[in-house]
């Protein structure tokens, strides 16, 4: 494929990629302005409506001014003044790395990655600031140079992964400055690090796989209290369809606040609150169905779910063992211990990002501090991880050779 259909073949993927996650919130947004409002009101108020949605689920941070009777109707402190919103709704930013991960393989394919790449980037940048620049308003003003540059972050590492993806298994030899440091450390040290990375995402991806399940199972057996929260909410079916869209765009950092409670620091859900394993305290909460749906200390035998890092750990050292065996010819103790911190330490830096990405002020008031504490997670899965990591790999040879 020729540079000029490369690069028109990436704007389109760009192009594309918005399209799908600003109809998201725009559809249901129209239906609302044509069956409830009868067209009545200017259709750009529901369009600055679904880029503010859009731009908040990929970290962009939107400043809130309420007017008076709006502001009195809350009765919540500081509800008067302008409020920032910093949490993410990271559904929309999962839609769009899936959909980079999916452009980058295709661009790969067809030639000119680095192009395509950037072209792609670009392009979905300019969009972006669209977006931005015409949801502006003095009510509701996103970060104009956020809403330039996250969403293109977003996009950009989901191409490089998709890239790295459909390369792999390229036997040409290293090029670039980072294949050649690669390709110029010992051997020892690529097994150890190739090791410790595996082990690391691996454990975390365990982690969130038993988070994804544990909501779930929450929202099928608490099915009966979920649907009384939405009864309370009197939001017929057009408001109910909104909610549930909310909600499904939610549903990623409900998913690693799950994680950091099994990780032990928990989550908060207001200032002064905090839901762990150990104990739960929580005040006045948004009526929100799905928060019925996160674990509390008042599940039986909740202080085991502190188990699930450590068994994930473990799997994930005598998972990679085999591997390093092959490359060292046998492990040795300071290979397990520099295998396990360096894997615990990348899976404390994975899960602590996530925290962070899930985290932030959803409001005035209480809601100024919702989400995990990043810090406080990623040394708790570091205290974790590393310890499990290593009896994974200690032990793996006992297991195979008990066999």
């Amino acid at each position: 494929m020729t540079r000029r259909l490369t690069v028109l073949f990436a704007a389109f993927e760009a192009v594309l990629a918005v399209a799908i996650g600003i109809a998201i919130p725009l559809v249901p947004l129209t239906v609302i302005w044509a069956a409830q409002f009868g067209f009545g009101p200017d259709w750009l108020i529901f369009w600055r409506g679904a880029g503010d949605v859009w731009l908040l689920g990929h970290g962009v941070d939107v400043t809130f001014t309420l007017d008076g009777a709006t502001a009195s109707a809350l009765d919540l402190v500081g509800a008067d003044e302008p409020v920032v919103v910093t949490i993410a709704l990271l559904g929309f930013a999962l839609l769009t790395l899936l959909l980079g991960v999916r452009a980058g393989g295709r661009i790969a394919e067809a030639g000119h990655p680095r192009l395509g790449g950037l072209a792609a980037v670009g392009v979905l940048a300019l969009l972006s600031a669209g977006i931005t620049l015409t949801s502006l308003h003095p009510m509701a003003r996103p970060s104009i140079w956020q809403g330039a540059v996250l969403p293109a972050l977003v996009f950009a590492l989901g191409l490089g992964l998709g890239m790295l993806r459909a390369g792999r298994g390229d036997a040409r030899p290293p090029r670039g400055p980072l294949r050649r440091l690669i390709a110029s450390l010992s051997i020892d040290t690529r097994a150890i690090a190739a090791a410790a990375l595996r082990a690391g995402g691996g454990a975390v991806a365990a982690i969130l796989a038993v988070s994804a399940v544990t909501v779930t199972a929450r929202l099928v057996f608490g099915y009966a209290d979920i649907i009384r929260l939405y009864e309370a909410l009197h939001a017929e079916v057009i408001g109910g369809v909104a909610v549930t869209a909310l909600q499904l765009a939610l549903l990623p950092d409900v998913v690693i606040w799950t994680a950091a409670w099994f990780a032990g620091p928990g989550f908060a859900i207001g200032t002064g609150s905090q839901v762990s394993p150990l104990g739960t305290a929580l005040g006045p909460v948004p009526a929100l169905p799905l928060f019925g749906a996160v674990p509390t200390a008042d599940l039986p035998l909740a202080f085991a779910g502190l188990l699930v890092p450590v068994v994930a750990g473990f799997l994930a050292g005598a998972a990679v063992r085999p591997a390093l065996v092959r490359a060292l010819d046998g492990v040795r103790p300071l290979t397990i211990v520099a295998t396990a911190l360096a894997g615990g330490a990348f899976g404390a830096l994975l899960l602590g990002l996530l925290a962070w990405a899930s985290a932030g002020s959803a409001g005035p008031g209480r809601l100024i501090d919702v989400g995990p504490s990043p810090w406080a997670v990623g040394f708790a899965v570091l205290a974790e991880l590393a310890p499990a990591i290593a009896l994974g790999i200690a032990s793996g040879g006992a297991l195979r050779r008990r066999r």
